[in-house]
């Protein structure tokens, strides 16, 4: 099992915004042989820092699954919409990927 988890720090006050692009996202995954599930988590929110935590999370039979995913065309459509200039991130996502171990 391979799981890939990409973290983002959403400007305060823009959850919504930042929301609605993955729910308005056909991310294909279902296509892909190796998918076994997808979340997108809301962590707390840094008051200091003005940002809340977010996490997508995707779950793999493996990291060679994954790993096709990135080169595919749904990888691809997936994510044309979903570049770094949206101006509700606070800085770049940050990927952590992740074998299990037992």
């Amino acid at each position: 099992m391979f799981i890939a988890m990409n973290r983002f720090q959403v400007k305060a006050g823009r959850e919504a915004d930042f929301e609605a692009v993955w729910r308005g996202r056909d991310s294909r995954l279902s296509e892909l042989k190796g998918f076994q599930s997808f979340q997108l988590l809301k962590g707390p929110a840094d008051e200091e820092a003005g940002v809340v935590l977010y996490a997508s999370h995707t779950i793999w039979a493996s990291r060679e699954d994954f790993v096709a995913w990135t080169k595919s065309e749904q990888f691809r459509d997936a994510h044309k919409n979903a570049g770094g200039t949206k101006d509700y991130y606070a800085g770049p996502p940050k990927f952590e990927g992740f074998e299990s171990v037992l």
